[in-house]
């Protein structure tokens, strides 16, 4: 009888030592979280999960299509831009992640996110610039006679405001131009001879013909996107302010605006050239009255500025 007693004790303790493990492991298991990384070539999206604890994973693509896989590699039909969605979960609950991918966009989806924008798209002068950013003269090669290092409205102008001012071009055509402190980036020639009030200045803008102008954006404005064309413009000699040319830039793509509208720099010329566009940043040539006299409303110089997107 004794012996029975000890060896059921004896199974009865491996039993409860074998039944810890699963106990710790109930008690160990948490809520899932979620982030998405994804590797884009043409049309095909390799996507990862990078998840904790989850057990189960919903894909949503953004353009009907769905998958649960864990790693799924996915095929757009048509490029665009599309948000995509996971949803990892496990019987503690879900976590959700979503990135956007743009494919195969064409310039002007770039320009205005496309018809899956109904707000469209808005950008900014990028306070980083580039190396190809700077002041240059009018001419049919745009020589840069002076660089445009980072945060420079700011920290040698004394214009870092003119940084916040966004500018939003929507795929209907329609254009918002919020310039955030009632001032707008413009020139110092533009501004005198139209006589419109000066909102800031420095010594160092007035050197550079720079200034904030006040300016108030036109209700219902719009804008015109050319992919090609042979932009004619008059440019005066920047040196003796008389010289004039007639020039042509051939096979431009350009932007310009209703009524009395432009895109980052205020001056008599208020269609650009636009340089270079990606879904995140584009580069423009605006250009830029910098001589007085005769030909005061004549374009002597350009300023090549970047511009960063806002919301991608």
């Amino acid at each position: 009888m004794k012996k029975t007693s000890i060896l059921r004790q004896f199974l009865l303790g491996v039993l409860v030592v074998l039944s810890l493990p699963a106990c710790e492991d109930d008690t160990m298991l948490e809520s899932p979280t979620a982030d998405i990384f994804r590797s884009i070539v043409g049309k095909q999206v390799a996507f990862t999960a990078l998840t904790l604890h989850a057990d189960q994973w919903q894909w949503d693509f953004g353009d009907g299509q769905t998958s649960q896989e864990r790693n799924p590699v996915h095929v757009y039909e048509s490029g665009g831009i599309y948000t995509i969605t996971l949803v990892a979960s496990n019987s503690l609950g879900t976590a959700e992640a979503m990135t956007q991918v743009s494919l195969d966009l064409s310039p002007y989806e770039m320009l205005t996110g496309g018809t899956n924008a109904p707000i469209g798209k808005t950008w900014r002068i990028s306070a980083g610039h580039s190396e190809k950013d700077g002041i240059g003269l009018a001419n049919q090669d745009m020589t840069i006679i002076q660089d445009v290092p980072q945060g420079a409205l700011g920290l040698f102008l004394g214009l870092g405001e003119e940084y916040e001012d966004e500018f939003t071009l929507k795929a209907d055509g329609g254009y918002v131009h919020d310039n955030k402190n009632g001032g707008s980036f413009g020139g110092l020639v533009f501004g005198t001879v139209t006589q419109t009030p000066v909102v800031n200045i420095t010594e160092a803008s007035q050197g550079f013909g720079f200034a904030s102008l006040a300016f108030t954006p036109e209700s219902g404005a719009t804008f015109t996107y050319t992919e090609s064309k042979d932009l004619a413009v008059t440019v005066v000699d920047q040196n003796d302010g008389a010289t004039t040319a007639d020039l042509v830039y051939e096979g431009v793509s350009t932007l310009s605006f209703s009524g009395s509208e432009f895109i980052g720099f205020m001056g008599f010329h208020r269609e650009c050239i636009l340089q270079e566009i990606s879904p995140e940043k584009m580069r423009l040539a605006m250009f830029m009255s910098g001589t007085t006299g005769e030909h005061f409303n004549k374009p002597s110089l350009v300023v090549i500025f970047t511009f960063e997107a806002v919301n991608p």
